[in-house]
């Protein structure tokens, strides 16, 4: 018998995992695939490493900070800031037809650029900044509001708002065409007010310590490792059927693999109303490069771009990818220090949003001749709001929602879960709780805070 269970071995399930094992729980994470990771996972392609999901880990705040969530999350698993080794970006931008707006982690910047290209916008962003200053993340009534609407009421510059809305639906938002004003707060927290960072050793370094300190406290993973059911007996989980046939009991459970995901496992799901599952998924190409993307004149870290004056977020319906709009990463484009070095090689990621549908329904000899097809075709979208990098590729990769739903086993290949999200973690059974994504926190640092706040309010209490 197990004090907890945790279903995924991705940052919110280790997270828990960690914090409750300091306190001499007996705690099994359960991880489906042969390795950990979940949404922010790694692996080795032809001689090269390449990160899953990691563009930048958001909410940074400079070694020795006493707030925010990145410094909570240090206390509460008690690492030290160079168990991380995080570096700063070099600086992004949001770029729309003939308008940049630069941003790094400080936001004056920000300010400064809305002062100079929306010279009458400067007081509602100010005003913005205040509304937002006291957010609490848990408070349910803003994640029934809708973002344009509240922006617009603040800032009558249609472009600005779209401006301000592309990069935060990018890197957090499961609904489509609008953002709740919760789900608004925080990622305007995490990208605007604190900022981006990342390992030169990429996702890895902090997955690997995690695991680490996890085994190094009793903690037990276990690896190929799906559960296939959660026992429901008198209204409690009881425990999980293995999908090799092996059952576990526990006193609680904890899954981190998604509102729907979690309700379908449960025994009694037949007898509650079915939550609805995410639309959005995504592509992402991989070029690397014969060269850094600053020798060829590309020295931002993340490009949010979009190609008129109106930001659409939504699945395609007549196409596998919509690459009217995107993400451009170059993981080169970091403060890495002299000690550090640089990454061998360059790097130039490129995300579209993707039709699940279309990619998943491809006859097995389709697929791999429409992934060559897309690759170019998000390439020549992208090059439209950064130097033409193509004649410099040297090795390319690519994953599509098909990708993501086979490592991940998110309905739809849904990268952000469920549009409504579980603030408190609870499900319909008393001892069954979720973190990650559909509790409401995204990102790295989300994921591992959902994780340690699950653990603290439901499973250090009693």
């Amino acid at each position: 018998m197990y004090d907890t269970l945790i279903i995924g071995a991705g940052m919110s399930g280790l997270a828990a995992g960690i914090r409750l094992a300091y306190f001499d729980q007996r705690v099994c994470i359960l991880e489906r695939h042969h390795t950990i990771g979940g949404l922010n996972s790694f692996y080795r392609l032809r001689g090269r490493d390449y990160d899953v999901g990691l563009h930048a880990l958001t909410n940074f705040t400079p070694k020795g900070a006493k707030k925010g969530p990145l410094a909570r999350l240090l206390r509460q698993l008690r690492f030290q800031w160079e168990d991380f080794s995080l570096s700063q970006q070099i600086g992004s931008a949001i770029r729309f037809p003939g308008v940049e707006l630069r941003f790094d982690n400080n936001i004056e910047l920000l300010e400064s650029e809305i002062a100079g290209r929306f010279p009458g916008q400067i007081d509602g962003f100010r005003k913005l900044q205040q509304r937002l200053a006291d957010y609490d993340e848990l408070d349910g009534a803003l994640f029934q509001l809708s973002s344009r609407k509240i922006l617009s009421e603040l800032i009558d510059e249609p472009l600005l708002v779209e401006m301000l809305l592309c990069p935060l639906m990018w890197y957090g938002n499961a609904c489509q065409h609008d953002m709740n004003f919760g789900m608004f707060s925080v990622m305007f927290r995490a990208i605007f007010l604190e900022g981006f960072a990342r390992p030169l050793a990429g996702v890895r370094l902090i997955l690997k310590n995690m695991v680490k300190r996890f085994r190094s406290l009793g903690g037990e993973l276990k690896l190929r490792a799906g559960v296939e059911r959660i026992k429901v007996e008198n209204g409690r989980a009881t425990g999980v059927v293995l999908e090799d046939g092996t059952e576990l009991a526990a006193r609680r459970i904890i899954s981190s693999a998604g509102l729907v995901e979690t309700f379908r496992m449960c025994e009694d799901s037949s007898r509650v109303a079915a939550p609805a599952p995410g639309a959005l998924s995504f592509a992402e190409s991989i070029s690397i490069l014969d060269r850094q993307p600053q020798e060829m004149g590309h020295d931002r870290t993340i490009v949010f771009y979009n190609d008129s004056d109106r930001f659409h977020w939504d699945s395609p319906s007549d196409e596998l990818l919509d690459v009217r709009t995107g993400v451009i990463c170059s993981p080169n484009n970091y403060q890495y220090g002299s000690d550090e070095g640089q990454l061998p090689d360059g790097v130039i990621r490129i995300t579209s949003l993707a039709s699940f549908d279309r990619w998943t329904t491809l006859p097995d000899e389709e697929y791999p001749v429409q992934k060559l097809r897309w690759y170019d075709r998000m390439a020549a979208s992208a090059v439209r709001f950064m130097p033409d990098f193509r004649h410099r590729v040297i090795d390319t990769d690519m994953f599509t929602p098909r990708t993501i739903r086979r490592f991940t086993w998110h309905e739809r290949g849904a990268v952000y879960g469920a549009p409504d999200k579980r603030l408190d973690g609870t499900t319909h059974l008393p001892n069954l709780f979720l973190c990650g994504n559909d509790q409401g926190y995204v990102g790295i640092v989300g994921s591992i805070v959902s994780g340690i706040t699950v653990a603290n309010r439901h499973c250090l209490q009693d």
